[in-house]
């Protein structure tokens, strides 16, 4: 079979790009090429670039992989992403992309890119763990391997926040435009976040780039929602079965997704809206909603499903006892949530319940369960935080906690940017017979949660009753 490219004859059952990718030219940089942004943004544009056209190309940058970049300029930047419903599988081709760049061996073309001119917008999927921010402070963490290269090697970045730093340095001294940097990671804020990031980072470098920074870019926050799984060989067989080619980049995801972001942006934007994308002028309740309730389930489904032995999320969804500790974990987040405009939060969650036990979606809970240092702190402690002010003890979130602390003390090899204490943690945990030891890791949980005995002593009957410990 041949491989997808632009001489690929695509079925007519196929949907294929409204536009034709080889006239586009680049308007945004996304940094963290990976499954979802593939998925999902890049969607958003080719629906965006059909609908109204436009310099919106998309100049996709990995920091890591040189692979998913080599696939990419094979295919001419195309990929095909399969729909999967209970009931029937689509696949369309994008388009959007129109470059790839591996940071590894180009970090110099994509700082050039970064700041060239006809770059409006830079959007970021690069996981929670990549933008080094100190779990205590929520700004920079000077210990962060990247941060701490990038603080001694402004001008050779390796890491996300660096070269958005050297990049807008470039771009002031250029006299460039101003320019939109668009976070688009499961972070509470996000914009607010990087925003943060860049401009700790900048100051330490030059006042007045930060001033420039604070006064001609722009962060706007926004909440991304899809399931992605990590696609595999099957998925490339379903693929190459609806577009007639092999397609080594091929994605497989659910069919709902949804975009919200605050619609402040420096120099214009795609009308992503073409997409289903909405635009607020306050992105918080809608991030909140989906850490919480989607995410925070997520995590629930990641520790019990390790916990059992079981491979998918669709696996503990068919679990009925499962499946009740889910709701009843949505339910406890339901009092910390606001109302959400245009949001009908019981039937969310009823959606929320349908998209995880989809069973053509494979969504590993080893891929959830990572880098749970990174995604606790939103999806579960704050919200037991709030329950805990509000006078509730809590229990559902301790239960969580348990289950997380559970997988951290059996798992073999902890894939978590704070592994090396957590398995320290969990030694002494189990000689103790207690939680305790978690407690006293630096940082890891907040002081409302470390300090208050009651919750810390459900934690730890939790524990004991799965024998964990």
């Amino acid at each position: 079979m041949t491989r997808l490219d632009r001489t690929t004859h695509i079925p007519a059952h196929v949907e294929r790009p409204a536009f034709d990718p080889a006239t586009l030219k680049a308007g945004i940089v996304h940094i963290g090429i990976g499954a979802f942004h593939r998925a999902h943004q890049a969607v958003y544009t080719d629906l965006a670039l059909a609908a109204e056209g436009g310099d919106w190309g998309i100049v996709g940058a990995s920091l890591r992989s040189v692979e998913i970049v080599a696939d990419l300029k094979a295919q001419d930047h195309l990929y095909s992403v399969v729909t999967r419903g209970a009931n029937a599988d689509r696949a369309r081709i994008v388009g959007s992309i129109i470059e790839a760049i591996a940071a590894t061996e180009q970090r110099e073309h994509l700082l050039d890119r970064l700041a060239d001119n006809a770059i409006r917008i830079v959007t970021l999927t690069v996981s929670e763990k990549a933008y080094g921010i100190d779990p205590v402070s929520g700004g920079l963490d000077l210990s962060h391997a990247a941060i701490a290269r990038d603080l001694a090697s402004p001008g050779a970045p390796v890491g996300v926040i660096g070269l958005l730093v050297e990049a807008l340095a470039r771009r002031m001294q250029l006299g460039r435009n101003p320019l939109t940097i668009l976070c688009c990671d499961n972070l509470p804020g996000n914009g607010q976040v990087v925003r943060r990031l860049v401009l700790e980072m900048a100051e330490r470098r030059d006042a007045a780039l930060a001033q420039w920074i604070e006064r001609e870019i722009r962060f706007p926050s926004s909440m991304v929602d899809r399931i992605v799984p990590a696609a595999t060989d099957a998925t490339r067989s379903l693929s190459a079965s609806l577009i007639g080619a092999d397609d080594r980049l091929a994605l497989e995801t659910e069919p709902f997704t949804q975009w919200v972001i605050e619609d402040d942006f420096a120099a214009g934007r795609p009308a992503w809206e073409a997409g289903g994308a909405i635009f607020v002028r306050h992105v918080h309740a809608y991030e909140t909603m989906k850490l919480r309730l989607l995410n925070g389930s997520h995590s629930l489904f990641a520790y019990l499903g390790q916990r059992h032995g079981l491979k998918y999320v669709r696996d503990v969804m068919a679990v009925p006892e499962h499946a009740e500790r889910v709701r009843r974990h949505m339910h406890a987040v339901l009092p910390t949530l606001d109302a959400v405009p245009e949001i009908d939060l019981a039937a969310y969650c009823d959606q929320l319940v349908a998209r995880f036990a989809n069973p053509a979606i494979a969504h590993r809970t080893a891929q959830i369960a990572m880098d749970g240092t990174q995604k606790m702190p939103q999806r579960i402690f704050a919200p037991a935080m709030e329950r805990l002010a509000a006078g509730d003890d809590a229990a559902g979130f301790a239960d969580v906690v348990a289950l997380w602390l559970a997988y951290v003390v059996a798992v073999d090899r902890l894939d978590d940017p704070r592994a090396d204490e957590l398995k320290v943690a969990a030694q002494q945990a189990v000689a103790a017979g207690s939680a305790a030891p978690f407690f006293e890791v630096v940082g890891l949980f907040p002081p409302a949660l470390q300090e208050n005995t009651a919750w810390r002593a459900l934690v730890d009957a939790r524990l004991s009753a799965m024998n964990a410990l």
